[in-house]
C-alpha cells in the first residue's frame, strides 16, 4: 500500500525524496560492499542443485493457467459461517454484490479502504486499515513492535498476545479488517525494505507466528488480512511507473514449483489453517503474470489446493484488468479506482456490465461475496463491530466524510483512546526480541552504578521533528523504533533510549553524559575518553518504496550502519576499553569489524521495538531482563555471503526479472550450502545464565498412512436472481452522487455506451473453463484450509532435556531441526522451537512435535507432498549451528 498523507506523488507514481535521488550502481557500491550481481539477483555461487529449481525459475517464463475459480464451500471450522454469509447474499441485487466486491475510491471515505454499504439491509462499509504493527493514521492507538521483533522473541505466546493488542485496538477504532500480519516479503535478500513488517526468511518460524497473530487478531472480532501474496520480495520495480527508471510493467519474480511450495507458500498455509479471513495478493507478477489476477496462485494453489475459503484482496491499484482478475480469482478490489482518485474502475459499474452481459458468470461474483461475508461472520462482526471513529486523512476532529471530493463536512475524529495497558506488553516484548550477539567478561548486565556512563549516537535521542514528525516514519532522524512506509503507525510517545538510561541512571545519582550528534568527532572523542562504560547506538532504516530516504528507494543499497555508525563505534571504542553497541535495525547488518574489536564488550541486536524502546533496552542493559531472544535471520560477514541479492536496475526495459535460481537456499540454508561462516548464525542469541541440553528422545506415533485427496467439488451455487432490466441499474434519482466516489451503477441502458470502452464487443479471449460452474475435480494436496489434513499428522514426537546451568533464571530457546538427507535438501531446516523459562539450578522438557508436512517434499510431478527414501537426522540446538543433540528418525 502507498501513503495517505502524500497523495499528489502516490497518484503520480513518483517517490518522495528525503535527501538525494533514487539508488544508482555507484551509490550501491560507494562504501565497498560488494554490489549486487546483476543482471541477476543470486550470486553465481550459490544457485540451487536443484534441477528442476533451474528450470522452473527462467526469465520470461509463464504461470500456468487455471479455471474455474474455485468457489468456497465452508470447509473446516468455516461452515456456520458460510450458511449464514449464502443467506444473507441470496438476498442482495446485482448492485449490492458489486458495492461488496469494490472499493469506492482512494479518499473516498475515512478508512484508507472502504467497499461499498448495502443500506437497505443494515450492512456497513467494511473498514480497511493498516498496519500489521498498529492502527495507522490516527491517534492514542499503540506502536507495536514490528513483526521482525516478534521472530526474535522466538515465542508464541507473545506473537498471540501481540495480534489480540493489535485487533482490540483496530476493533475499538471501528475497523473491519487489519491489513496484516506479513509473510511476503518472507526475505529472500537481507536489504529487502519491507523484510522487518513480516518475520523471518524461514518459513517455519514465519510460518508458527503468522498463525499466532492471526489467531490473536481474529479473537478480538477482527479479520485479519495475511499479506503481501506472494513473490514480493523487493521494492524496486513492484510497479510501473518507478521513479528513475522507465518501465512498462511491475517486476515478475520468476519462482518454480518446489520453491514456492517448501518456502514462499508454506507461511501461508498456515495463517490458512489459522483461518485467516483475507488475503492480500501483490503488486509483483510471479511468472509474469500479476499477482492479482494470477490463475494458477489464486485459483488452483490459493482455493483449490489450500482450501481457502476467505476472501481476496487487491493491493492498492494492483489490480490490472477487471474480467480477467475476477475470473482469475479476485474477490475484492482497493481502494477501487485504477488509480488513485481517477474516477475509473476495473470492477464498480464495469463488474455490473461483465455480470449482465455473461462474461462473469453470476455464481462467480456471488462466491466473491459469500467468502467477504463469511469471513465477517466467521470472526464476529455481526457483534464486535462498532462505529467507525477515525479519520485517516485528517488528525483534526472536523473534516469531510469524503475527503477527495470534499463533501459533507463532519465529525471525523472522536479520537478515542484504545491503548488500554498495551504499554506494559509492547515493552515485554521489546525487551523479550533483544538479542545479546557479545558479552565479554560478563560486561553486562549494568549496574546503574558505573563511575560514568556515555551514550553516543543519534540513535540514542528523540527525532526533532518529534515522534511523528516524518509522514509514514520517512526519515532516519533520532532513534529507530519503526520502519517507514504504510506498515506503520503514530506513535503515542517514544520512550528514547537516552532518556530510559539517564533515568536509571539518576536514580542511582550516578554520573551520565552524552553526544547525540555522530560527525561530533572532538566532543566524541573526548567524552569517550573519560567514561568508565560507553554505549553506542547505532542503526541501519528501511521501508516502502514510495518513500526515499538518504537515497534508499525502500530497499536498502547496503548493510551497513547509516549516519556513519561504522565510524561512530570506531571513535568511540578507540577511546574507551567498555564500549557497548545497540544497534536499531530493520535487518541484517554488517558487524564482523566491531565484533572483532577487544574494546567492543557487549553488542546487542534490538531491532524495532516499537514506543517502549528505550524502556526495553534499560530492561535488559541493567538486567531486569535476561535476554533470551535469538536471530531471526543470519547476521553473515559479508553482504555476498547470503547468496541472494535486489534487482537495483531493471535488466529489461519493459519487464525486469528476477530469476529465484538459488531455490530454497536463503538466508542460514544458504550459508550451510556454500560452507560459509556467518557471523551469528540464525537462532543464535546468548543469555546472562548458561545452559546444558541431553536427554534426546523420539518416539514415532500411530498416524495412518497419508492419502491424497480425491472426489469432486459440488456446483457451483447460484445466489438469488438478478434482473436482466439494463433500467434496473442506472443511477438512482433519489441519492445525490459524490464526485470521485466509484458507484455500482451505469450511465446508460446501453451496455456498450456505459462501459465506454471503444473496443467493446470486439472479439477476444475468455480463457478456456473459467466460466464452467459445473463439479470440479479435487486436487491430491487440497481437501482443507492450509491444504491435505493428513499433512498436519504428527507423526513423531521428540523430547530433550534443558538444563540452566547458571546461577540467574533465564529463557532459552531450544530448536529442533531435520536434514531430510536428499541430494538437492538443505543441510539442516527449522522444523520446531520452544522458548522456556528456567530457574537456576533447574531443568525443564522441550517438546516437538514433527509432522507429515515437516518430513516431506513438494513433488510437482504428482502436484503432491512426498516422503523421501533418504535417511533424516533430528538435530537440537541452541541455534542452527549449534546443534548440540541428535539422532536418526526412526523409520
Amino acid at each position: 500500500m502507498r501513503s495517505s498523507a502524500i497523495l499528489f506523488l502516490a497518484v503520480s507514481g513518483l517517490a518522495v525524496v528525503n535527501s538525494q535521488g533514487p539508488a544508482n550502481v555507484a551509490a550501491i557500491n560507494s562504501d565497498g560492499n560488494q554490489i549486487a550481481p546483476f543482471p541477476e539477483s543470486t550470486y553465481p555461487n550459490a544457485t540451487s542443485p536443484n534441477p528442476l529449481t533451474g528450470a522452473g525459475s527462467k526469465s520470461y517464463q509463464q504461470s500456468p493457467p487455471f479455471y474455474p475459480s474455485p468457489w468456497g464451500t465452508g470447509l473446516g471450522n468455516w461452515s456456520s459461517a458460510y450458511e449464514k454469509a449464502r443467506a444473507f447474499v441470496s438476498q442482495l441485487t446485482l448492485v449490492e454484490k458489486v458495492n461488496l466486491t469494490t472499493g469506492v475510491g482512494w479518499e473516498g471515505e475515512r478508512c484508507v479502504g472502504q467497499n461499498g454499504a448495502i443500506p437497505r439491509l443494515g450492512f456497513r462499509s467494511l473498514c480497511m486499515q493498516d498496519s500489521p504493527l498498529g492502527v495507522r493514521d490516527t491517534d492514542f492507538n499503540s506502536a507495536f513492535p514490528a513483526g521482525v521483533n516478534i521472530a526474535a522473541t522466538w515465542d508464541r505466546g507473545l506473537a498471540y498476545a501481540r495480534g489480540q493488542g493489535m485487533g482490540a485496538e483496530h476493533r475499538a477504532k471501528g475497523v473491519d479488517v487489519q491489513l496484516g500480519p506479513v509473510a511476503g516479503p518472507l526475505g529472500r535478500a537481507p536489504e529487502g525494505g519491507r523484510n522487518w513488517e513480516g518475520f523471518s526468511p524461514d518459513p517455519v518460524l514465519t510460518g508458527v507466528l503468522m498463525a499466532m497473530t492471526v489467531s490473536g487478531i481474529q479473537s478480538e472480532g477482527v479479520i485479519a488480512c495475511s499479506k503481501h501474496y506472494i513473490g514480493n520480495e523487493q521494492e524496486h520495480f513492484r510497479q510501473a511507473p518507478q521513479t528513475g527508471f522507465n518501465i512498462t510493467d511491475a517486476i515478475s519474480s520468476n519462482i518454480d514449483d518446489i520453491t514456492m511450495h517448501e518456502l514462499y507458500l508454506w507461511p501461508f498455509a498456515d495463517a490458512i489453517r489459522a483461518g485467516t479471513g483475507s488475503i492480500m495478493c501483490s503488486y509483483n507478477q510471479v511468472n509474469n503474470s500479476y499477482g492479482c489476477q494470477n490463475s494458477h496462485l489464486l485459483n488452483y494453489i490459493l482455493k483449490n489446493e489450500l482450501g481457502f475459503q476467505g476472501f481476496v484482496m487487491s493491493d492498492w491499484a494492483a489490480q490490472h484488468s477487471g474480467v480477467g482478475s475476477a475470473l482469475a480469482g479476485l474477490d475484492m478490489t482497493m481502494p477501487g479506482d485504477v488509480s488513485f482518485d481517477s474516477d475509473t474502475s476495473y470492477w464498480g459499474p464495469n463488474l455490473t456490465i461483465a455480470v449482465l452481459n455473461g462474461t462473469v458468470p453470476q455464481w462467480r461474483l456471488d462466491d466473491a461475496c459469500v467468502r467477504i461475508v463469511a469471513a465477517w461472520y466467521y470472526v464476529g462482526r455481526d457483534t464486535a463491530q462498532v462505529p467507525i471513529n477515525f479519520d485517516s486523512w485528517t488528525l483534526d476532529t472536523y473534516g469531510y466524510q469524503h475527503p477527495v471530493a470534499m463533501k459533507n463536512l463532519r465529525l471525523v475524529n472522536e479520537h478515542v483512546n484504545v491503548r488500554a495497558n498495551h504499554g506494559q506488553l509492547i515493552r515485554e516484548i521489546g525487551a523479550a526480541s533483544t538479542v545479546l550477539l557479545k558479552n565479554t567478561n560478563n560486561a553486562l548486565p549494568l549496574t546503574g552504578r558505573e563511575k560514568l556512563t556515555a551514550v553516543f549516537g543519534n540513535d540514542a535521542t528523540g527525532n526533532s521533528y518529534g515522534p511523528n514528525g516524518c509522514s509514514d516514519r520517512g526519515c532516519d532522524n533520532g532513534t529507530l523504533a519503526m520502519g517507514w512506509g504504510s506498515g506503520t503507525a503514530n506513535f503515542p510517545y517514544l520512550v528514547t533510549p537516552e532518556t530510559a538510561i539517564q533515568n536509571e541512571i539518576a536514580a542511582n545519582y550516578g554520573a551520565y553524559e552524552s553526544v547525540t550528534d555522530n560527525f561530533a568527532e572532538s566532543q566524541i572523542k573526548l567524552l569517550a575518553s573519560r567514561a568508565s562504560t560507553a554505549i553506542v547506538f547505532v542503526n541501519a532504516d528501511s521501508g516502502e518504496g514510495y518513500i526515499v530516504v538518504d537515497g534508499n528507494q525502500g530497499d536498502r543499497n547496503n548493510l551497513t550502519l547509516w549516519q556513519g555508525g561504522d565510524v561512530l563505534i570506531r571513535n568511540v571504542s578507540a577511546q574507551c576499553n567498555n564500549t557497548i553497541v545497540v544497534v536499531h535495525s530493520t535487518g541484517a547488518v554488517l558487524l564482523a569489524e566491531h565484533a572483532a574489536n577487544p574494546n567492543v564488550t557487549a553488542i546487542l541486536w534490538a531491532g524495532i521495538p516499537g514506543e517502549q524502546s528505550g524502556n526495553s533496552i534499560a530492561d535488559v542493559l541493567y538486567g531486569r531482563v535476561n535476554p533470551g531472544a535469538k536471530l531471526p535471520f543470519t547476521m553473515a560477514v559479508a553482504r555476498e555471503d547470503y547468496g541472494t541479492d535486489l534487482l537495483y536496475e531493471p535488466n529489461d526495459p519493459n519487464v525486469p526479472q528476477q530469476d529465484f535460481t538459488e531455490g530454497v537456499f536463503i538466508d542460514y540454508r544458504a550459508l550451510d550450502h556454500n560452507n560459509v561462516q556467518p557471523l551469528y548464525e540464525f537462532g543464535y542469541g546468548l543469555s546472562y545464565s548458561t545452559f546444558n541440553y541431553s536427554n534426546l528422545k523420539i518416539s514415532k506415533t500411530q498416524a495412518g498412512a497419508y492419502t491424497p485427496t480425491t472426489g469432486t467439488t459440488p456446483a457451483a451455487p447460484t445466489l438469488g436472481s438478478i434482473s436482466n432490466n439494463t433500467n434496473d441499474y442506472l443511477f438512482p434519482s433519489d441519492i445525490t452522487r459524490i464526485g470521485i466516489y466509484i458507484y455500482p451503477y451505469l450511465n446508460s441502458t446501453d451496455l456498450r455506451t456505459a462501459s465506454q470502452d471503444p473496443f467493446y464487443g470486439t472479439p477476444g479471449s475468455i480463457p478456456e473453463n473459467s466460466q464452467n460452474g459445473s463439479p470440479q475435480p479435487l486436487v491430491p494436496a487440497g481437501g482443507a484450509p492450509g491444504g491435505n489434513p493428513q499433512l498436519y499428522d504428527v507423526l513423531y514426537q521428540v523430547e530433550a532435556t534443558i538444563t540452566n546451568t547458571g546461577s540467574i533464571a533465564g529463557d532459552e530457546v531450544p530448536q529442533l531441526y531435520l536434514s531430510l538427507g536428499g541430494p538437492y535438501d538443505p543441510k539442516v531446516m527449522l522444523r520446531g522451537f520452544e522458548r522456556l523459562s528456567i530457574q537456576p539450578g533447574m531443568s525443564t522438557t522441550a517438546h516437538f512435535d514433527i509432522t507429515r508436512r515437516d518430513i516431506s517434499n513438494w513433488d510437482p510431478a504428482s502436484q503432491n507432498w512426498v516422503v523421501s527414501s533418504y535417511p533424516k537426522t533430528v538435530y537440537v540446538g541452541s541455534s542452527s549451528r549449534k546443534l548440540l543433540l541428535s539422532a536418526s528418525l526412526p523409520q
